[in-house]
């Protein structure tokens, strides 16, 4: 165990859906600093089978970005949710792991249903209903010639660890997010398991964020100039829970929202709620950082903005903000978590068609798309953060947001405005920190979660932003939307 004063230096991977990160976090007595060494893309690819992950190039972004950060006293690796790679008998990697947006699981949640009624399976394990859940996934695959051949199934985060380590875990929070995990027991549950015929055996022991996950082999210490031993530690893996672990709050009377290509609004709880209303209202009841619940609902997020910008062939993104401010306010909004802006491709046009069927003015420049975009996603966000107050008798006075949305200071402030709250806006590494600072505990160096929000309220600059203009508007909007 390290003493109180000494300090630690800590290898985040962090992994989103367009790009990864290596980060290196350097952790002490009133210190906590963050340095990106190296920045590598996720480019998905769609082959003849469907899209998929290219894991390859990620995991050669890993080392490279290993060998980037120099001597480490640990490593951590953390990506999105719900997708996995299968092994077979040997450890060997049965192709590519499928992209949790390719159309396989289309029309499977109703033959889940068929079996498992959907409120039965909400009670059991609080998980909101998105087509790409892994267990979907799972009984898409199940018929399957690879299926057949799996003996081992590790989620994203869990199989770049065992490349790195030799070793096989199932880190908790990430879990969470299959569909089979009881959030009461924080345990598997075999009910819900059994009765889908779905073989638990597949998935490696449990992990909790903090447990040693192994040790880098040799082979991966020579290919990175690394010198051992250096262990891995398990994190939040699902990188919603590291960056929620990050959000700088001072109280247990806040809302979080951790934006990206996703938008993930809620609360963070000590207990689930798995009343039939909240399973109605589509939230979610995922694992945190010591015994918490995440409650959230998921949002599309800057995934629409990201598309528009694609098809637009990347114009500037801040002179296209500029213009988008000077667009007039809530002309159009559009229903940011409606799987119709799932797939990608045409989201300019898909835009424009969902404002024309619901009888509103058509978006026509990247301005005005944009200006749209930014208002569904910050009516959005007043929905959810509303909502979770009122189905968990959780009240909050303030919206920490995290992630890369901070950097938008339109969505910001129109999320203050449509909330009628304080928006705090930082860090926007929250994955990586949350990440680090999980490291840097089971090393001894920072206390409990309340210990590392403080050192994150100590060490990081975030900026507030005060609503303005009252709620009214954002009201009438939310009705409009409702009567489509």
């Amino acid at each position: 165990m390290r003493t109180a004063v000494d300090s630690g230096s800590y290898a985040a991977v962090d992994l989103g859906a367009s790009s990864g990160r290596v980060m290196v976090g350097r952790v002490g007595p009133g210190r906590l600093e963050l340095t990106e060494a190296h920045r590598f893309p996720n480019r998905p690819v769609r082959t003849p089978e469907g899209l998929r992950w290219d894991v390859l190039a990620l995991y050669a972004g890993v080392l490279d970005g290993l060998r980037a950060a120099g001597p480490v006293d640990s490593v951590g690796v953390d990506s999105w949710a719900v997708d996995y790679g299968l092994l077979d008998a040997d450890g060997a990697l049965l192709g590519n792991p499928v992209h949790y947006r390719d159309a396989r699981t289309e029309g499977v949640a109703e033959q889940v249903w068929a079996s498992l009624p959907a409120g039965e399976l909400y009670a059991a394990t609080g998980l909101q209903y998105a087509p790409f859940n892994t267990l979907y996934q799972l009984v898409a695959a199940r018929d399957t010639a690879q299926f057949a051949a799996a003996r081992r199934l590790l989620l994203v985060p869990d199989l770049l660890t065992y490349w790195l380590t030799g070793e096989q875990g199932t880190e908790l929070t990430n879990a969470s997010t299959t569909q089979l995990v009881d959030p009461r027991t924080r345990d598997w549950s075999r009910e819900v398991a059994d009765r889908l015929g779905i073989d638990l055996g597949l998935f490696a022991p449990l992990r909790r964020p903090g447990d040693p996950a192994g040790l880098l082999r040799p082979e991966v210490l020579e290919e990175t100039g690394l010198t051992g031993p250096v262990p891995v530690t398990a994190v939040g893996s699902h990188d919603t829970a590291s960056a929620v672990a990050a959000v700088p709050a001072v109280d247990e009377r806040f809302a979080y929202i951790c934006t990206g290509t996703w938008s993930l609004a809620g609360l963070e709880l000590t207990s689930p709620v798995l009343t039939e209303e909240s399973r109605a209202a589509n939230f979610t009841n995922e694992l945190g950082l010591d015994g918490t619940v995440r409650y959230l609902r998921n949002i599309m997020g800057l995934w629409l903005l990201q598309e528009c910008v694609r098809a637009w062939g990347d114009p500037d993104l801040g002179g296209l903000l500029d213009r988008a401010a000077r667009v007039p306010a809530l002309r159009s909004v559009v229903d940011a978590g409606d799987a119709a802006f799932l797939a990608p491709g045409r989201m300019p046009e898909r835009i424009a068609e969902a404002c024309r069927a619901s009888g509103q003015p058509v978006p026509a420049t990247p301005a005005e798309v944009t200006r749209c975009i930014l208002d569904s996603l910050a009516l959005a966000h007043r929905r959810a953060v509303t909502d979770a107050q009122r189905l968990a008798g959780h009240p909050v006075d303030v919206v920490h947001v995290v992630g890369g949305g901070t950097r938008n200071a339109l969505l910001c402030q129109l999320t203050a405005d449509a909330c009628g709250l304080p928006v705090v806006a930082g860090p926007t590494e929250a994955a990586a920190l949350g990440n680090v600072l999980v490291q840097a505990r089971a090393q001894g160096l920072v206390g409990d979660l309340g210990g590392m929000r403080r050192l994150l309220a100590r060490t990081q600059s975030p900026t507030r932003y005060e609503p303005r203009g009252g709620t009214a508007r954002w009201r009438a909007a939310e009705a409009r939307l409702a009567d489509r």
